[in-house]
């Protein structure tokens, strides 16, 4: 089966899903958040699909999609350009979904790879069913995607953090999370323990390395320099 008969069976079996490629020519499937268990259930049990091997589960924040940024002539000093909005983006630019789950499977039986994608329809409370129950492996996965995007996986039998610490505030790869975090921990002398206390030590900076150039074309002269080299 080539690709595009796997295109065109997607289609068929997965009600409503849409199937499109992305650059490189890969198939990719989105489905809607409501369909999320029961597509991933036909895509494992479909005789002719038969994607039995889970490889990864990722979380997906789309804030400030659609917008880009460029090297101007004033970036020397501010870094890059910001929010250069770009047009004919995908699904995203409005915000009105910013979460998606992203799923890669493979297909053992018929060496085949797939991408899916399911956007979640509340940004307030990000959340889809946990495919648990069909791949344990997606055990740790969920677990990753909670804790860094705040992504609820409904049915997860243990949904905790697993890579930040028991105080940890916030989910730090949402792209709107500061840099420093919320809080910074300490070691207390006179409690004996470590507390947790609003970040104080790190000051606001612009993370975005200097464009030098031999030539220097990107340097700002001044309005007094080029007199002077008149």
């Amino acid at each position: 089966m080539n690709q595009l008969e796997l295109e065109t069976l997607l289609e068929k079996v997965v009600p409503g899903g849409v199937v499109t490629r992305d650059v490189a020519g890969d198939l990719v499937l989105e489905v809607d958040a409501g369909q999320w268990l029961e597509a991933a259930k036909l895509l494992k049990d479909h005789p002719d699909l038969y994607f039995e091997q889970l490889i990864d589960l990722c979380g997906v924040d789309y804030h400030t999609y659609g917008e880009s940024e460029w090297i101007g002539q004033r970036s020397t000093f501010t870094g890059f350009s910001r929010a250069v909005h770009r047009e004919g983006e995908a699904k995203g630019d409005s915000l009105a979904e910013r979460y998606a789950v992203v799923v890669h499977f493979l297909s053992l039986k018929h060496n085949h790879r797939l991408r899916v994608r399911a956007f979640c329809p509340d940004n307030d409370m990000p959340l889809v069913d946990s495919l648990c129950s069909l791949w344990s492996v997606a055990n740790w996965f969920e677990r990753e995607a909670f804790d860094l995007y705040g992504i609820v996986f409904d049915g997860h039998p243990d949904l905790r953090r697993i890579l930040t610490d028991y105080g940890f505030v916030g989910h730090p790869f949402r792209k709107d999370f500061p840099l420093g975090g919320h809080v910074e921990p300490r070691f207390d002398p006179e409690k004996g323990r470590v507390i947790y206390e609003p970040v104080t030590s790190i000051d606001p900076r612009t993370l975005v390395p200097r464009v030098i150039r031999s030539d220097h074309r990107y340097e700002v002269k001044s309005p007094q320099s080029a007199v002077e080299k008149e």
